[in-house]
């Protein structure tokens, strides 16, 4: 007899749920507000050429116009692999760039991302 008592508890309890209602909302995105980054100006670096046959007036050159007589020096191979360093530097930068026009247009749709872009 419990067991039937317990049984018509549990049944008549289920019939008292209700059917779960379900509906979406469209939420605006909140603008970034990134501004893109700036233009990095680059300082001007004088390079100097010091070969066999030219170090001697290099040298005399620096020391009539007070210059300290310091060497840093690359091979060839060292400054090929300098300039595909920097190759790669730029190709991040590119690369992190186009993700935060990405989201830029996720965010606030196309338009806005090519405004961005233009500046």
């Amino acid at each position: 007899m419990p067991i039937l008592l317990i049984s018509l508890t549990l049944i008549s309890g289920c019939s008292s749920i209700k059917e779960l209602e379900i509906f979406t909302k469209k939420v605006e995105r909140t603008p970034l507000n990134l501004d893109p980054p700036k233009s990095v100006k680059m300082e001007r670096v004088e390079w100097l050429v010091i070969t066999e046959k030219n170090y001697k007036e290099v040298f005399e050159q620096l020391k009539k116009n007070n210059k300290d007589i310091v060497l840093f020096g690359l091979t060839d191979d060292g400054y090929e692999q300098l300039a595909v360093n920097f190759a790669q530097v730029r190709k991040y930068i590119i690369l992190n760039r186009n993700i935060l026009m990405r989201y830029k247009e996720y965010y606030e749709g196309k338009d806005s991302a090519k405004e961005t872009t233009r500046r």
